[in-house]
């Protein structure tokens, strides 16, 4: 739970308004759900440039999913978590791209090898289509290390 934080003109438009005006809770939802995500039990309130997530998912990989959904979406800048897992697991941390960075860029500085990157990209579907396809502003999933 906490407050993460999102590059509010960067991310997918949604055709609403410009990039400074955020979009309504329902088209947040349709937004995460447009990735295959159940947002059935999960509340959005949106003030101003932040969106507040609350309510109950089915695992910690959709309640992070769903975050990303939402907080990768131009005028938004913050998604403040009260999401509730069923169930419990290990947490990922977010890592924001920058300018030049590449998936295997990311895994090198993350776990220490370039040929990790397909953990990110699988941890970022179905957000993300394919592992060259990233940009700066976009915030990514990184899933623990493993032991």
């Amino acid at each position: 739970m906490g407050l993460i934080d999102f590059v509010k003109a960067a991310g997918r438009s949604l055709g609403i308004g410009s990039a400074e005006a955020a979009p309504s809770a329902d088209e947040l939802k349709k937004e995460a759900q447009s990735h295959g995500l159940d947002v059935s039990g999960v509340d959005v309130a949106v003030d101003g440039d932040k969106v507040t997530v609350s309510g109950g998912t089915a695992s910690q990989e959709q309640k992070e999913k769903i975050i990303l959904a939402m907080g990768n979406v131009a005028g938004v800048a913050k998604v403040e978590d009260k999401l509730q897992p069923a169930t419990a697991a290990d947490t990922s941390s977010y890592y924001t791209v920058k300018k030049g960075d590449t998936l295997s860029a990311i895994a090198k500085a993350q776990y220490g090898e370039a040929g990790k990157y397909p953990v990110i990209f699988e941890a970022n579907k179905p957000m993300l289509s394919d592992p060259d396809k990233i940009y700066p502003g976009q915030v990514l999933r990184i899933p623990p290390k493993a032991a």
